[in-house]
C-alpha cells in the first residue's frame, strides 16, 4: 500500500454557452479495489459524445480485474478499451440517429488511471489535456506532438499540413469521427509520493492558463478552493467569453495517523 493519502475533486462552468458539453467523473472499479479513474471529455455538437464516454468507462472499469500488479502497459489498455469501445457506440448511434437528421456526435478524452501501487497511467484524445504538478513545477503535459508525428509517418502527410490538422474535419482526433480513428496518446509515471498532483482540463480553462500558472494554483490549495479560484480567474480572463471550463483535480498527500492511505476523498 502507498504512503499517501487522495484529494480529488471535480468542477465545472458553463461559460457563456447554451449548455454544458464537458462531463467529469471520479470512479472506482467494482472489480479493483484501490484503483481510481479519473475523466474528463469534452463534447461537441452537444453533451452526446461525452457522456457515452462516462457510460462506456463505467463499464469497462467495472469490469477490471488488475491481479496482484498489471504492468503499465495493461494499465494503457484499459484506457485503450474505453476509447475504443466509446469510439464504436458513438459511431453505431450516427447511423442510426442519421436518418433522423442529427448531427455527429464527437468528444474529446482524458483519463487518468491510478494503482495502489504508486502507478499512474493517462492517456488523451483532443485538445482537452492532462498535467502533472510536482511540488509547485508542472513536470508533464499532454500535447498534440505524438499525433503529428502519427499523421506525418502513418499518413504520408507533410509536417507542416500534420500541425495544421485542426484546420481540417478529415484528419480531427476526436472519438466518434467518422472519417478517422482516434489516436491515443499514452503517458505514464510510477513512484507516486505526496506532493504529485494531476490535473485534467478541457480547452475553456487551460487556454487562460500557463503552465506554471496552474501548477502554483494546484499545488498551494485543497482541490476545491483552486478550482473555484480558476474557475473565476478564467471567467475574468475570457471576459465573459469563455466556453464551457471544466476539470479534475487529483492530490497526493502525506495521510493523516489514522490509517487511510489510498483513500480518495471527493470534494465536487
Amino acid at each position: 500500500m502507498t504512503t499517501y493519502k487522495i484529494e480529488a475533486g471535480t468542477a465545472q462552468h458553463i461559460g457563456n454557452r447554451p449548455q454544458q458539453n464537458d462531463r467529469v467523473a471520479l470512479l472506482t472499479g467494482a472489480r479493483a479495489p484501490g484503483y481510481v479513474l479519473a475523466l474528463l471529455s469534452d463534447g461537441v455538437a452537444g453533451p452526446g459524445g461525452a457522456d457515452q464516454v462516462l457510460h462506456t468507462a463505467r463499464q469497462v472499469f467495472d469490469e477490471f480485474k488488475p491481479g496482484d500488479r498489471p504492468s503499465l502497459e495493461r494499465l494503457g489498455r484499459l484506457l485503450q478499451d474505453i476509447v475504443s469501445e466509446t469510439h464504436l457506440v458513438i459511431k453505431m448511434n450516427a447511423v442510426m440517429g442519421a436518418a433522423g437528421g442529427q448531427a455527429e456526435a464527437h468528444a474529446s478524452f482524458v483519463g487518468l488511471l491510478l494503482s495502489p501501487h504508486g502507478d499512474a497511467v493517462w492517456g488523451h484524445v483532443g485538445d482537452s489535456r492532462l498535467y502533472r504538478f510536482r511540488d509547485g513545477k508542472c513536470m508533464a503535459r499532454t500535447s498534440d506532438a505524438t499525433y503529428v508525428d502519427h499523421l506525418v509517418s502513418s499518413d504520408r502527410l507533410p509536417e507542416e499540413a500534420a500541425k495544421n490538422h485542426r484546420k481540417s474535419k478529415l484528419l480531427l482526433n476526436l472519438l466518434g469521427n467518422s472519417r478517422k480513428e482516434p489516436f491515443l496518446t499514452l503517458g505514464s509515471h510510477t513512484g507516486l509520493a505526496p506532493g504529485d498532483v494531476f490535473l485534467l482540463a478541457s480547452d475553456g480553462l487551460w487556454h487562460f492558463f500557463t503552465d506554471a500558472e496552474l501548477a502554483a494554483a494546484t499545488s498551494k490549495a485543497t482541490p476545491r478552493q483552486a478550482s473555484e479560484m480558476l474557475i473565476n480567474k478564467a471567467g475574468e480572463r475570457s471576459q465573459g467569453k469563455g466556453g464551457n471550463c471544466s476539470m479534475v483535480i487529483v492530490k497526493l498527500v502525506k495521510p493523516a495517523q489514522d490509517g487511510l492511505a489510498g483513500k480518495v476523498a471527493r470534494v465536487v
